[in-house]
């Protein structure tokens, strides 16, 4: 596999995580961490699609069109490739905007992601995903809990 092949591979799962929770397809979000770690940089991980599942459905807010009324922009994408061309780490970006019919268009929240990937028969798939928050903003319209 080439850098070309992997990188595209890893850059499609990390647009895919954004795509998807901005749709409101919670169950296609955990499903990407199926074999794989979630968390906030010095907390706990959750592991695998079950507790990501559980956790989100708990703590994100779905509006009547079935969206969290989001969109994630994931910037500033880095991606290395290990020698052995199966496992990759990836840093990037991201910034979450959010407007409701009562919440004016705002930035909510920014910082990194720090992930880690790992190739199989069956291709690319996340292996762990830590956010480090660097900027909230009021994220009350988005999670049931405040963040920290």
């Amino acid at each position: 596999m080439t850098f070309g092949q992997a990188r595209s591979a890893v850059t499609r799962l990390i647009f895919e995580y954004a795509e998807r929770l901005d749709s409101g397809d919670l169950e296609g979000v955990a499903q990407l961490f199926e074999r794989a770690g979630y968390g906030i940089e010095g907390a706990p991980q959750l592991r695998g699609a079950d507790a990501l599942l559980e956790t989100m459905r708990r703590l994100v807010l779905v509006y009547a069109d079935g969206t969290p009324r989001t969109k994630h922009v994931t910037t500033n994408l880095v991606i290395a490739l290990a020698a052995d061309g199966a496992t990759a780490t990836a840093r990037s970006y991201f910034t979450v905007l959010q407007a409701t019919d009562a919440f004016p268009l705002q930035t909510i929240l920014a910082g990194r992601y720090a992930d880690a990937f790992a190739r199989d028969d069956s291709g690319w798939h996340f292996t762990s995903r830590i956010l480090n928050i660097d900027l909230t903003g009021d994220t009350s319209r988005h999670l049931a809990e405040p963040i920290g």
